[in-house]
């Protein structure tokens, strides 16, 4: 994306403020006592005067007074650039001061997902322009923008969509990234494309975030065709639980349609439907999902509450309220790092991008990036634009580093702490669930599909089958009574199976039940999702595969 693409100020001149503020700030504790006597040079050749006098030396042994002069004029000089540096480390001070008070504020990533044209990128659009991150004169070049193109709608989406393909055809095809704050929380916004086509690239987008808005057009025949199989709606949803955003708010956007006129019976009815699908992809409806009316282009519902003489009947929050009050599972400060990398660009040195999901990493480490195994110092952070010192889990962070080149990074590389590293393998096993199979095609050894785990997309074949569980019975059945494991030859739609995976390359995984964000994972095969599933065995640590 465009506004991706200015690089942050270099690490290097950060680096360098940083050191000269120091040694301002001892040559300053140095030259403490000298402060007062520079004040007044006048006082101060008087004084060195009077001394030399009262010593009972002739006036003629006593310096030239050019001489003290020309000290004095100098000892000035450099106490006013002495002061000069002390502001400006004093003025970095309060900065850090001002970095750690944003620090206390938690961080939330949010992926906007649904069908394409439910309204994702002008709902993410409103929201950075009610929270004040766009302004007025912005919003008017976009409107007259759109207008040229006979699109008055989509200025709003144009906010989100900065590319000029995405805005010719009203279509998102790469991850929208951008930022705005409410009292108690700092958000990330991603905005992922809805089109079909690029459901991989909505797969990286919802990898990075911690909770989902679902975004659902009432439009007459617009919500159909998203939820009717094949549609968007259906698999954003499956896709998003799989990748573990745990939390969804489900926005029912485009209420103010002449087709719709904020009508209730429209409303319930998308919601009645909803709710079964919802609970079949194992989202619980009554504590992990909201639902709410808005309008995303006139911004109804959405900073501040509805007004009753537009609808009568929502008593309930706005956006802003309900994505405040979201609560989501901590991740572990203190944990082994692991930062799964998006991208990477050069600048001065390699920056890599990506979301932490465990671990906190600080100015000067030492890491390493995997499965090269490369040893790289952090030098430099920056989140949402601003420098720091440090950063902890579910932030989207740019790190930049020392010791590797940017061509030796490719997307999917981890990078981890050295005394507790990810694992690197070729095959895992894993417990899949069959969602749709492709005409005609039978799940079994042999089949091979595209694997997508965290930021990682490599093809894959299934080698073995290892055994079916039947879910049914599995909540039935006596633990002592266990019968041995059945293996099938080939699975159905709908199956649950364990299964070997191998892949060409080393890819770097870990147990699902160690790392739920780097241990679960979507195939998928012709550009339809056929499975998803998590990792539940890895080879033991050095080993890429296991032992025959």
């Amino acid at each position: 994306m465009e506004h991706d693409a200015h690089a942050p100020p270099t690490a290097a001149q950060e680096l360098g403020d940083a050191s000269a503020s120091a040694s301002v700030v001892d040559d300053w504790a140095r030259d403490e006592d000298t402060e007062p006597m520079a004040v007044d040079p006048h006082h101060a050749a008087a004084a060195a005067a009077a001394t030399a006098t009262e010593d009972g030396e002739g006036v003629a042994d006593a310096a030239p007074p050019a001489a003290p002069a020309e000290d004095v004029t100098e000892i000035q000089s450099s106490l006013q650039s002495l002061e000069l540096k002390t502001n400006a480390a004093a003025h970095e001070d309060a900065q850090e001061v001002v970095e750690e008070e944003k620090e206390t504020k938690r961080h939330l990533n949010v992926v906007f997902i649904g069908h394409v044209d439910a309204g994702k990128s002008t709902a993410g659009g409103q929201i950075l322009f009610l929270s004040g991150q766009v302004d007025d004169r912005t919003i008017q070049k976009y409107e007259k923008e759109a207008k040229d193109k006979s699109r008055e709608s989509w200025y709003m989406a144009y906010i989100m969509d900065t590319n000029e393909e995405e805005r010719l055809k009203g279509k998102t095809v790469e991850v929208g990234r951008a930022h705005f704050e409410t009292e108690t929380t700092r958000f990330t916004i991603l905005d992922a494309p809805g089109h079909k086509s690029y459901v991989p690239n909505m797969i990286s987008g919802a990898s990075q975030a911690d909770i989902g808005v679902l975004v659902i057009s009432a439009r007459k025949g617009e919500f159909e065709t998203g939820y009717e199989k094949g549609g968007q709606t259906r698999e954003h949803v499956l896709l998003a639980k799989t990748l573990g955003v745990a939390k969804l708010i489900v926005v029912i956007n485009k209420m103010d349609e002449p087709t719709v006129k904020w009508s209730k019976e429209r409303y319930d009815e998308i919601e009645s439907k909803m709710v079964p699908f919802l609970r079949s992809s194992g989202y619980n409806v009554k504590k992990d999902v909201h639902f709410l009316p808005i309008s995303g282009l006139l911004g109804s519902n959405m900073k501040t509450r509805m007004d009753k003489s537009i609808c009568s009947w929502w008593d309930g929050p706005c956006l802003f309220e309900v994505l405040d009050r979201i609560e989501v599972p901590l991740r572990d400060p203190k944990g082994p790092v692991r930062m799964p990398i998006i991208d990477k660009y050069k600048d001065m040195g390699t920056v890599v991008m990506g979301k932490i999901e465990s671990g906190t990493i600080r100015e000067g480490d030492s890491l390493l990036v995997m499965p090269n195994k490369t040893n790289v110092k952090v030098i430099g952070i920056s989140l949402d634009e601003h420098k720091v010192r440090r950063a902890g889990p579910a932030e989207n962070v740019r790190v930049k580093l020392s010791g590797i080149e940017d061509e030796d990074i490719m997307a999917g590389f981890v990078l981890s702490s050295i005394g507790n590293p990810v694992g690197a393998v070729t095959e895992f096993n894993a417990q899949l669930q069959i969602l749709e199979l492709l005409d005609n095609a039978i799940f079994t050894a042999g089949y091979k599909a595209v694997l997508h785990i965290h930021s990682v997309v490599e093809e894959c074949e299934i080698v073995d089958l290892i055994e079916e569980i039947d879910m049914k019975k599995k909540k039935e059945a006596d633990p002592k009574k266990k019968k041995p494991k059945r293996k099938p030859l080939f699975v159905k739609n709908g199956a649950v199976v364990v299964c070997r995976i191998q892949v060409n390359n080393l890819i770097c995984i870990e147990n699902f039940s160690d790392f739920p964000q780097l241990g679960r994972f979507t195939l998928r095969t012709e550009g339809k999702t056929v499975a998803v599933g998590k990792v539940v065995a890895i080879p033991p640590a050095g080993s890429p595969t296991f032992s025959a």
